[in-house]
């Protein structure tokens, strides 16, 4: 948007990177046997649902009210990893869960592929507090299945915005390389770092993301 471009038009050509982001990301996670394969499918129905119909929103509708609903979540989710740190990196040990065994969890990744299809930015809080609060997916393997789901919601995202001419292709390209990069590198760090140096690693982002947020 500070290049020039309306915000459907950004919110639309941001998706390009974070596409390719993505599929560097899964890629490099399922290379170090990170990446829960069997659990990909279950995740994956309640949101791309909620994807399809965030995206459809994004292009039908303005986002004029997405700005304080993103930065409450965030803030709200760095209050619980530093109150509640249990709740979002659970104890070495705890068995997983199924989006069919915990309800709330499945809607807590409908409500995310939403909110993610709409305007992605900030959506990865969303996908680890369900995976990792929800369904005790330690923040490694929730990191993981976190980039499989991005990866599939920002695809049907993408085909939509696609289809409704909002996608501009060089500097989306542009910013594909970087996040790529960033994901190769970021996937080679979260595998060597400790569960506890990866929570508060989310925990200063979500402070740097609420505040960038306000400049925004």
């Amino acid at each position: 948007m500070i290049l020039g471009l309306p915000a459907d038009s950004a919110n639309a050509t941001n998706r390009v990177a974070v596409l390719m982001q993505c599929v560097v990301g899964v890629a490099g996670f399922d290379k170090h046997e990170s990446l829960d394969r069997p659990a990909i499918m279950p995740i994956l129905i309640p949101t791309l649902l909620g994807g399809g119909l965030g995206a459809l929103g994004a292009a039908l509708l303005p986002n004029l009210y997405l700005k304080p609903v993103l930065l409450l979540t965030i803030l709200t989710m760095s209050v619980i990893i530093l109150l509640r740190p249990d709740v979002i990196s659970p104890p070495k040990g705890t068995p997983t869960q199924s989006p069919r065994e915990n309800r709330k969890a499945w809607w807590g990744l409908f409500g995310a592929g939403i909110y993610g299809g709409f305007v992605q930015a900030g959506v990865g809080f969303i996908l680890l507090a369900a995976l990792a609060g929800g369904l005790r997916y330690d923040l490694l393997r929730a990191n993981a299945l976190k980039m499989a789901c991005a990866l599939a919601f920002t695809l049907v995202s993408l085909i939509v915005f696609i289809f409704f001419g909002l996608v501009s292709w060089i500097p989306g390209c542009i910013l594909a390389i970087g996040t790529m990069a960033g994901a190769h590198l970021a996937v080679k760090i979260a595998v060597r770092a400790s569960q506890n140096s990866i929570k508060w690693f989310l925990f200063v982002m979500t402070l740097f993301a609420v505040a960038g947020g306000f400049f925004i």
